[in-house]
Formats: structure tokens, sequence, C-alpha cells
């Protein structure tokens, strides 16, 4: 039996917790205090932290250590992430794993800076990943609104040796539908890597979960399906217990 992470991703604009369709339809689902404070008492391996409005604004530092002082599972950040300074105060107000997504597109040297200063396996590269109008993958920034016309695989694999101890990989197209991984995706991408590759947008089951390992995936993250009761979307966070995970998905592996 393999055991694997399972992560709560969640997305913070505004200070408030919102959750998206394809990076679109944000919808409030409450207070990211509350949310980190459930995912404790229910036993989150990890939890995962994106803000969206910290890219105009930069990471919101008081915010992120109050947020940060109430998690008792290691938090990853993610938002607004330009300098090697914001890194060292992150890391020194308890964030355990910082997220670069744009600035890894735009100044690939702050990955290679990070991982000297903190080591690489408390920085993470974030690729957002759609299809283009000719249906290729491409890796997007802003907030999933430019393309940065970069491919996936090439983009990891620059990644890796630029220092990245971690791929956060999120199917844009996948995000917030219920409808699974998208695991031809995930396994281009997990093939030509040696670190660990962390699955994300589109789970809408544990056998999802079972899926992406099956493609190469070292952990799995997920937002709507730990927010959101179905059919109706109504907001109820929620974590497997470990005796379901087990039944359910390590023992599947």
């Amino acid at each position: 039996m393999k055991r694997v992470r399972v992560i709560p991703a969640l997305l913070m604009q505004d200070g408030g917790l919102v959750k998206s369709i394809r990076f679109k339809a944000h919808k409030y689902v409450g207070d990211p205090i509350n949310a980190v404070k459930i995912f404790n008492e229910k036993g989150a391996d990890e939890i995962v932290l994106l803000d969206r409005s910290a890219f105009k604004t930069g990471p919101d530092m008081s915010r992120i250590q109050d947020i940060a002082s109430e998690a008792f599972m290691p938090l990853g950040y993610g938002g607004g992430i330009t300098t090697l300074e914001q890194i060292r105060t992150l890391i020194a107000g308890g964030v355990e794993k910082v997220i670069l997504n744009t600035a890894a597109v735009t100044t690939p040297s702050l990955v290679t800076d990070g991982a000297s200063y903190v080591g690489s396996q408390s920085i993470v590269v974030s690729l957002d990943v759609k299809k283009n109008w000719l249906g290729k993958y491409k890796v997007f920034t802003h907030n999933g609104t430019k393309d940065s016309g970069m491919d996936p695989v090439e983009f990891a694999k620059k990644m890796e040796t630029a220092g990245a101890g971690e791929i956060l990989l999120t199917s844009i197209d996948r995000d917030g539908t219920f409808g699974g991984y998208d695991l031809n995706l995930l396994k281009a991408v997990t093939s030509v890597l040696s670190i660990p590759v962390v699955a994300a947008g589109g789970a809408g089951s544990l056998y999802d979960f079972v899926q992406a390992v099956g493609q190469g995936a070292s952990a799995v993250a997920a937002g709507s399906f730990f927010v959101f009761q179905l059919p109706h979307r109504a907001v109820l966070i929620s974590y497997p217990a470990e005796i379901e995970l087990k039944e359910k998905v390590f023992s599947r592996l």
C-alpha cells in the first residue's frame, strides 16, 4: 500500500476564499482561517493557499502569517511573489513551501535563488496549463489569463534544472469541473521529471486520486472537491478520513 499526500488547495481573493470553474466564475466560499482550522481537525496532510489578488499588490504578509499560525500542517503559499526578500519573509512567517507561478516564467532565476536560500524542497513551481486554439498544451500566467507560449513539458524540465523541488500541475480546462484530472497532461509531465508532481484541477472522486497516481503523480490536490457538496455546489468543507483513504485510494496503489 502506497501513501500519497492529499492536499486541499484553497484560492484566496480580497482576503476571502473563493472557488472557480476553469479559473473563472469565482464564488465566495468562506474565511481562510476558518477553513484551515477545519482541515486541521480533519487531519489534512498539508494545505496550499493561492492568492489571486496578490498579483497586483504582492503578498499580504500579515494575513499570511495569521493563517500560518493556525495551520498545524505544512502550508504552501503562492501569489504575487517576485523577490527573494519576499521568500525570506514568508518562510520566516511560517510558510513551509513557497509557490512560484508567473515569476517562474518571467524571472526563472528566482527559482534558483530561492532554492539556494531555503532548499529545493521549499520551492514549488506552479504550472497552470490549458490547450490553446490549436489544441496544444501551453503554460499560462497572470491568474491563467496570459499564454506564455511555453510547452509545459519543456518548461517543467527547465524548472527542475533551475532548482524547483516540486511541480504543482493544474489543468485550467478541468478546474472546478469535477471531471477528473487531465491524465494525458499529467503523464507527459511526470514522465520527464525526477521531482514530485502534484496533480490539480478536476478532482471529483477518490478514484480520480488513484488514476492521478497511476500516471505518475506523487501527490494530489483538490479545491472544489473539498469545499462543495454536489449536486448544487453547496459550500461544505470536507476531507476524507484516513480509513476511507486507505480503503479507497492507498490500497489500490
